[in-house]
């Protein structure tokens, strides 16, 4: 471990040190000893939050908090598991008794990850040795996408970020960003940036401001001596990126200020890089770190425990160009709840029949396609594992319903079970639907053509005739896979971009019969009223397309000795079990409907001639 000091100007100390408070003898009045605990609470962190929080911090939580307190721009990159959330709502809480009056807002990529910080201050406040601060909380109010915690006149406030729009309407003097990796960049320069420009007492700064002026008119003080105000502060946490991403240019930005600040720079930033080795014996099972060892890749190690930045994932399909087709934020296509019925879409199927909860992921991708520009949109995703076949129908129902599908791929290996267990279900039934098969098999590379015109023939929409099961032959994986990776390169294959503003409102307004839909095992136990389910859904949606990513690039390609490429999970991931084991179900399926939407524009481009035949008399002599 290491301490850079940097170039920053110390900022003049407002309250007294240890030092001279302990040199103050006698008699002290009421008042001047409540100012006086109070510049000793200020100057003690450790000591502060013992005593209103009862919680006894590590020496390097006190280093995190100390400097939240006294720096404007905190950016904390930290190894998983070190207690980020706990140690900044233990922050924010000092901070909001301490100052009085100040309004303090706790963002991150989804509503669920911003209520987990005011979660852990209600959970350090009902402790009996927190009876202090149960008392500093006179009012907790909570609603389908806001949370309120006052503090005296201090509120402490958790929002969702898809509603960027709404974000517009607060003035914040604090922000907390958990998850900064997630944050949108345009969300952060155009939105969170602006709120920090509203200063808490405009007024009282401005009578200070012109009665200095007047004894500097007067010769009795100097421009240097004005007072200082605090400035509004940002906190932002997460764990590393790679380095093409903008957390990492963030990064650079901060430490660059730090050792050569500007002329006259009166804002103070800090950095703190915590890897997992910094972190007390106590705070970390040395199992989570073993076990993470022997699932991770190294350079995701290095990112998650390391707290290290690396260059770019080293599988088959690279992350950074996966990163230029994830369409940007506030441009379309988002991820949809509901399909639009003027646009066509393709969706992919990898079944998993076990309900362990070690089971591979049951997976859907919804695929929307531009036929113009012959490029497809992943919009939609679902991943669950150890959970019951009819609910796995129940979702796929409500795709089919929902969007304006035109083709079905599967996994040949448990789609024809699938597809016929979702026949003879009163679901479908109901909804009077009979999924069938193409016959049509893209086997043979040369009779391509051939069997493009046969399907185009066989296809019949309105009859539900467009499945196609897809067997897993090792020559089409291989063609599959660098179909995909081709189409990564040449950016004809996106991901969408996660819903925010006015769209974020919209998809959330969609009915679609949430309560029914089981969509995270995480999610499923929380009782939720409908417009709050709908806010996980629609954040959920991105949180999938984000693990489709994440298992694409993990996916590495070797060769066996009969000259097999085989397309996997790294071998020590692959030996991984268990409820979290990594998995590669969603990239499977995106494998699938890629290759569909090829299959698609290809037969939607085939025309087939009319010949008519006619018979010729012939006189044989």
């Amino acid at each position: 471990m290491s301490w850079e000091t940097g170039n920053q100007k110390n900022r003049a100390n407002l309250f007294r040190s240890n030092d001279d408070i302990a040199k103050i003898d006698g008699f002290l009045e009421e008042r001047e000893a409540k100012l006086l605990f109070y510049e000793f609470l200020r100057n003690n962190v450790t000591f502060a939050t013992d005593l209103i929080t009862g919680v006894k911090l590590f020496p390097f939580q006190h280093m995190a908090i100390k400097s939240m307190l006294e720096t404007d721009y905190f950016l904390g990159v930290w190894s998983r598991g070190m207690s980020k959330s706990y140690t900044t709502g233990l922050y924010a809480v000092l901070d909001s008794i301490l100052n009085q009056g100040i309004e303090t807002g706790i963002l991150s990529r989804s509503f669920r990850q911003s209520k987990m910080i005011f979660k852990k201050i209600e959970d350090i406040s009902v402790k009996p040795e927190a009876y202090l601060l149960k008392q500093c909380i006179t009012k907790v109010s909570k609603s389908n996408d806001e949370w309120v915690m006052e503090i005296g006149k201090s509120r402490i406030r958790a929002l969702p970020l898809g509603d960027g729009e709404k974000l517009r309407g607060f003035r914040f003097h604090r922000i907390i960003i958990d998850e900064f990796l997630l944050m949108p960049e345009r969300i952060y320069n155009e939105v969170i940036v602006p709120f920090l420009s509203v200063v808490q007492n405009p007024t009282q700064r401005e009578e200070l401001y012109n009665a200095e002026s007047r004894l500097i008119e007067q010769g009795k003080m100097s421009e240097e001596d004005r007072y200082q105000w605090p400035n509004n502060k940002l906190i932002a946490l997460s764990s590393a990126s790679f380095k093409f991403e903008y957390l990492y240019k963030l990064y650079e930005q901060y430490d660059n200020l730090i050792f050569n600040p500007k002329k006259d720079e009166r804002t103070r930033r800090c950095i703190m890089q915590f890897s997992y080795d910094c972190a007390p014996l106590q705070l970390y099972d040395q199992n989570l770190i073993n076990q993470a060892k022997s699932t991770m890749s190294e350079s995701q190690f290095l990112r998650e425990f390391g707290a290290q930045f690396t260059d770019d994932s080293s599988g088959y399909f690279k992350i950074s160009k996966m990163a230029l087709c994830t369409v940007p934020d506030g441009e379309l296509p988002s991820v949809e709840v509901c399909g639009n019925a003027e646009d066509e879409y393709i969706v992919a199927v990898d079944p998993s029949w076990s309900e362990t909860e070690s089971s591979d992921d049951f997976a859907i991708q919804v695929l929307k396609i531009n036929k113009e520009k012959q490029i497809c949109t992943l919009v939609h995703s679902y991943a669950l594992s150890g959970t019951a076949l009819k609910e796995h129908i129940k979702y796929f129902l409500y795709i089919l319903n929902n969007f304006n599908v035109v083709a079905v791929c599967m996994d040949y290996n448990g789609g024809v079970q699938f597809m016929n267990s979702c026949n003879e279900s009163e679901l479908f039934k109901s909804a009077n639907i009979n999924l069938k098969p193409m016959v049509t098999e893209f086997e043979k590379p040369e009779d391509y053509q051939q069997n493009l015109l046969t399907a185009k023939a066989e296809y019949n929409k309105s009859d539900f005739r467009y499945v196609f099961l897809r067997k897993p032959t090792s020559s089409w994986i291989r063609l599959a896979n660098e179909l995909l990776q081709a189409n990564f390169d040449h950016r004809r294959v996106f991901f969408g971009s996660r819903a925010i503003d006015d769209n974020f409102r919209s998809q959330t307004k969609k009915k679609v019969g949430i309560q029914q839909l089981k969509f995270s095992n995480a999610l499923d136990s929380e009782k939720q009223n409908e417009e709050a389910r709908m806010i996980d859904f629609v954040e959920h949606l991105s949180d999938m397309i984000l693990l489709t990513k994440t298992e694409c690039a993990l996916i590495q390609i070797t060769t066996s000795a009969q000259g097999m490429q085989n397309f996997d999970l790294p071998a020590n991931l692959k030996r991984k079990s268990g409820p979290d084991k990594p998995r590669k179900d969603s990239y499977s399926a995106l494998v699938l409907g890629n290759w569909l939407c090829k299959i698609y524009y290809d037969m939607q481009n085939t025309h087939v001639e009319d010949v008519m035949q006619t018979f010729e008399p012939m006189f044989i002599a």
